[in-house]
């Protein structure tokens, strides 16, 4: 799917997967809930039972250099955090 373009696999993602079965993941700028909610279920087998999208904030970098200081940023991303069903789980691992 052109959606979804990958899981958001952190510490902070993998306590809310497992306290509240909710995933997250980094979605295309255009996407609406209905298309991810689609769009996850298709590539998951699982049943969503809501969304939550945000845009995430570029982070501004810096670093040092010979020539001097080189500032830049990070481009921003879309965010989307999906509530699974009661007792339905996402494994990222399996496929490793």
């Amino acid at each position: 799917m052109g959606i979804i373009i990958k899981p958001i696999v952190t510490e902070k993602m993998t306590k809310l997967g497992e306290k509240l079965n909710r995933y997250g993941f980094k979605v295309e700028k255009d996407a609406n809930k209905i298309e991810i909610k689609q769009a996850v279920e298709a590539l998951y087998n699982v049943t969503v039972t809501e969304v939550n999208t945000m845009i995430a904030a570029p982070k501004k970098k810096s670093r040092f250099t010979k020539s001097g200081v080189i500032k830049g940023q990070a481009s921003a991303y879309k965010k989307a955090i999906v509530t699974l069903k009661e007792g339905e789980v996402i494994d990222f691992y399996s496929n490793i």
